[in-house]
């Protein structure tokens, strides 16, 4: 596995909730096996569109700190 920075963890966390939403959706009681292609595409896209979203909002925030010299 590749070693993460903290700033990807958090957007790994930060993925969590869209994960769930969706997952709430599709059900809980459905066995990975047995869910749809549709739904194991619209999973993956939710996770990556999370990480993504917050991967940026936190360049964002980094990027609107001051210099330290």
């Amino acid at each position: 596995m590749v070693d993460l920075t903290e700033q990807e963890q958090a957007a790994m966390r930060a993925a969590m909730r869209p994960m769930g939403e969706c997952l709430g959706e599709i059900g809980w009681d459905k066995r990975f096996q047995d869910l749809t292609e549709a739904q194991v595409l619209t999973l993956i896209e939710v996770i990556v569109g999370g990480f993504q979203d917050a991967m940026h909002q936190l360049a964002k925030a980094s990027a609107s700190m001051e210099a330290p010299f």
